[in-house]
């Protein structure tokens, strides 16, 4: 079983190497070793005369001598060069390390096989760092597809790169004698044309040809999105089959008289759509797990709120749970205020709610005078009970993780009814994932009289041209947000660039006043600064990304967001969403140095160019992969996927989920013997160390 047998047994790796291998890769066994994809592959059948490359190509081979070494430069920028001809031209190889190794190794006039990625400069072909055999060592036609394979620091100094992970796997290949034991039924091989397991994993680390290697990337990433979509699909059908959802049949005088009397404008088409499907959850018998999804500013709180009150009508109490006191508060004076007179006692819980006012509260929730509670994750500590807890509001999912929601579970005698929020528009593929337990719902469009907020970009060296426009904006009465990145990486220098942006600031405004808040704040001092912003007592706030989830201005018009570059597409979107909340024109400055990378330019278009988060949240997708994106780490991406990729394979992902539901709803109890390999290779996979038990 090549499972069991110890990686260090394969010719080439010995004790030392596997040590370093487990360390580094969590390689212990041939299996382990055997699914470590490589990242790319380089064709090395070709040769190219040097008259046929150009500077933009891919990894290339020439084949030839060289015809002088110099060297350039002096102390670290040294480096030694070597003309390269085969006869048709020249191209210069390029070596900024190890110059001593390579001037005793490589000789003038002896010939050499090139390999390496050509680029241009000053107008001279070269190759930095290039592959160099003697061409008498080399077989061109045994070369074919080679895999290239990601190694650490740690490796390489070690003298294991990529090449050296090629070797083992060279070597590892014969250990495989028998033909591997299949993890898919031959009904699912069959019907979606897939390559056997035993030939996709030859294929994968040594492809015969193109086809046969995206054979067995279709093979290898459907198996592995189907095993997390089965996992999802089971653990949602396996809760929907224990747990029965309190029917809300009634809508009655809470629900009818606030739309009748009390709604401030008239709902969108999509709040209309959102609100009956949920009235379809909550009066089906069925336990609702819902993720509402919507950009800051669609009306996401008012569906919430005409939830509540479904389940006020059917004599069951509701709670909002938010990942802030500034938000809880926030809230709180909202949903007073748009349903004041309405008969519904709402109440506020949070830490710092103490004594005589807090006993009020737990004893209005324990007899069912208080309707709705909102409040931070002082909600679920022990001494919270309710009455009869019918929906459970979670607004910001991802700051709450999987052990958060279940514990709002046990403050009711079943599982309330639980509707999610999110502000952060997760790409189709990524909730299919993440929250694949959930029916998902979108708003996707503002209330009537918001104007998109118009994004600008602009360079650092234009300071005064921007404290015009804000000393324009301030004049007509508006409030502005200046924000600096605070990255825990570099989080010294980033309090040195807000303190000092802070002090800027004051001296260029004398005249206004000028608050500030970050994270190294006491909660207090922050709370008193948010709210002289928040009172209209400052003109401008100078913050860290603290103010990303929260706080409601509507007098505030503008955003600057400092070192723009430094910030992800999320995170600005998200930014971004703090102002536009009043009628007035809203502005969004981002502030760069002129230096960009180039996905950082594609970054800052993106962010002038749409306001759209669903568009934004794909190209963030695309841009950082899906392991970076804001908020998946704490909600449970407890997996790192192997070979798919689901930024790019969202269609490979709709066929597995597709197979996985046909699965779930054939078999809900894991018993029927024709799917007995499937339920056995999820167990498996669930003993893994990855953590698959939270992927709900």
């Amino acid at each position: 079983m090549i499972e069991q047998l110890d990686v260090k047994y394969i010719s080439g790796v010995g004790p030392q190497r596997a040590t370093l291998l487990a360390k580094e890769l969590n390689i212990h066994s041939v299996y382990d070793l055997l699914y470590y994809f490589p990242y790319k592959y380089v064709d090395r059948s070709k040769i190219y005369a040097i008259n046929e490359v150009t500077g933009d190509m891919p990894y290339i081979q020439v084949r030839g001598q060289i015809a002088a070494f110099e060297t350039a430069g002096e102390g670290r920028g040294k480096r030694l060069i070597a003309h390269f001809t085969d006869g048709t031209g020249f191209i210069d190889l390029i070596w900024f390390q190890g110059i001593k190794y390579v001037i005793n190794r490589y000789k003038v006039h002896q010939e050499y096989i090139v390999f390496g990625k050509p680029s241009v400069f000053n107008g001279r072909l070269n190759i930095a760092h290039p592959d160099l055999d003697p061409a008498s060592e080399v077989q061109l036609n045994s070369l074919g597809m080679q895999p290239y394979y990601n190694t650490t620091e740690k490796m390489k100094r070690s003298f294991l790169n990529s090449h050296a992970i090629e070797k083992m796997m060279q070597n590892a290949m014969p250990l495989l004698k028998e033909p591997l034991p299949e993890t898919l039924t031959p009904e699912i091989i069959a019907r979606q044309h897939l390559m056997s397991l035993n030939d996709a994993l030859r294929n994968i680390h040594f492809p015969q040809n193109n086809d046969a290697l995206r054979q067995a990337q279709l093979r290898l990433k459907f198996e592995e999105l189907f095993y997390i979509q089965l996992n999802i699909l089971r653990y949602a059908s396996d809760r929907r089959r224990k747990y029965r959802g309190y029917v809300f049949r009634h809508v009655g005088a809470f629900f009818n008289t606030f739309y009748r009397d009390y709604l401030p404008f008239e709902l969108t088409n999509a709040q209309k759509r959102v609100l009956r499907e949920i009235r379809a959850d909550m009066g089906s018998g069925k336990q609702m797990n819902r993720l509402l999804q919507g950009d800051v500013g669609s009306g996401k709180t008012m569906v919430a709120l005409m939830s509540m009150l479904l389940a006020l009508d059917n004599g069951y109490q509701a709670c909002l749970m938010v990942p802030t006191e500034i938000l809880a508060g926030q809230h709180y004076e909202t949903l007073c205020r748009q349903m004041d007179g309405l008969g519904v006692r709402v109440e506020l819980l949070t830490g710092s709610i103490k004594g005589k006012k807090r006993e009020e509260i737990l004893s209005g929730l324990q007899s069912g005078d208080v309707h709705i509670l909102i409040g931070t994750h002082a909600l679920i500590e022990d001494g919270v009970t309710f009455a009869r807890l019918g929906l459970a509001v979670i607004d910001e999912q991802h700051r709450f993780g999987v052990a958060q929601r279940a514990r709002l579970w046990g403050k009711s005698l079943q599982p309330p009814h639980v509707l999610v929020m999110t502000a952060t528009p997760i790409p189709r593929t990524l909730a299919m994932t993440l929250y694949g337990d959930l029916d998902v719902s979108i708003i996707d469009e503002l209330p009537p009289g918001r104007k998109p907020i118009a994004t600008l970009h602009q360079f650092d060296n234009r300071r005064l041209q921007l404290n015009d426009f804000i000393r324009k904006q301030v004049n007509e009465g508006r409030q502005i947000y200046i924000v600096y990145p605070l990255i825990k990486e570099s989080e010294k220098i980033d309090l040195k660039n807000l303190v000092e942006g802070y002090s800027q600031v004051c001296d260029d405004f004398p005249d206004l006043t000028v608050c500030q808040v970050h994270g190294q704040m006491k909660p207090a001092l922050k709370e008193e600064q948010m709210q002289r912003f928040v009172r209209g007592e400052a003109q401008i706030m100078v913050a860290t990304t603290v103010i990303e989830v929260g706080v409601n201005v509507p007098n505030a018009s503008v955003m600057v967001i400092q070192n723009a570059e430094r910030f992800g597409l999320s995170q600005l979107h998200q930014l971004r969403g703090r102002v536009g909340r009043g009628a007035d024109q809203s502005y969004c400055i981002l502030v760069t140095g002129f230096k960009l990378a180039e996905d950082t330019r594609k970054r800052i278009e993106i962010m002038v160019r749409t306001n759209d988060g669903f568009e934004i949240a794909e190209a963030d997708l695309n841009l950082r992969g899906p392991g970076d994106l804001e908020g998946t780490q704490q909600s449970g991406m407890a997996f790192e996927l192997k070979i798919a990729n689901l930024a790019r394979d969202g269609q490979i992902l709709q066929l597995a989920r597709d197979m996985a539901e046909r699965i779930v709803e054939e078999d809900p109890t894991c018993e029927l013997p024709k799917y007995e390999l499937l339920w056995h290779q999820l167990k498996k996979l669930r003993k893994t160390n990855i953590n698959w038990s939270a992927i709900s």
